[in-house]
């Protein structure tokens, strides 16, 4: 179930909700797209602002932190009797959230940290879609991959090069979907429009029990 579109789709979705999210509300931060913030930080740097270069190591380092949570949650609980692994980490996701929700302004800083931490987690558990690899919190790698998919379409005709340009475009897809929606709740809720977030995380959780991604557990299911 980790692998399918329908699933991919929703966290997806809920990635571009998140990027919007941080950009409108929590002072002009890309939580997923660390190379943005990589660029801003060099850029900050050169400029000798390193009070506003600060702001963008943060959410910097907390991706790479997030990152590290999800394989060692995977270590811990790869043969958990009663839930995947990558229910668990959709699990945090969803509490952590619920938390920046009620952060205040004068918190953004911590609130970024929290959610480039929620994205890594995300991003390093759903890493693939019928067996290609994709990212949730992210394009450009989704881009080129549907692209080049694309072309060899168009000189080939192969029905399978067809299927999954558009399951990578249909991808990108719910991610720009994900991210209009953030910009039109987060203009009307503030702070509070990352629940919307944690209601499309809910519903990747419970897809994963109505597929029964904890079916085969302890059989070295990855």
């Amino acid at each position: 179930m980790s692998e399918t579109v329908r699933l991919g789709a929703v966290l997806a979705a809920a990635g571009g909700f998140l990027d919007a999210y941080t950009y409108l509300t929590r002072g002009g931060v890309f939580a997923n797209a660390q190379t943005g913030n990589i660029v801003l930080l060099g850029v900050y740097l050169a400029q000798g602002q390193f009070r506003t270069a600060g702001r963008y190591l943060i959410p910097i380092l907390a991706f790479a932190a997030g990152v590290i949570v999800a394989e060692l949650i995977k270590a811990r609980f790869r043969y958990h009797p009663a839930l995947h692994w990558r229910q668990i980490t959709v699990g945090a996701e969803l509490a952590i959230l619920a938390a920046v929700a009620f952060l205040p302004q004068r918190w953004n800083v911590p609130a970024n940290l929290a959610v480039s931490f929620v994205c890594a987690m995300q991003v390093e558990s759903f890493r693939k879609i019928r067996g290609n690899t994709y990212a949730t919190t992210m394009c450009t790698g989704n881009l080129r991959s549907a692209t080049e998919l694309l072309f060899r379409c168009c000189r080939s005709g192969g029905r399978c090069e067809r299927e999954q340009c558009l399951q990578y475009y249909g991808i990108i897809l719910f991610f720009a979907c994900g991210a209009a929606l953030g910009a039109l709740f987060c203009r009307s809720l503030g702070e509070r429009a990352v629940l919307l977030a944690c209601l499309l995380l809910a519903a990747a959780f419970l897809l994963m029990f109505r597929n029964g991604e904890t079916r085969g557990r302890g059989r070295g299911k990855a």
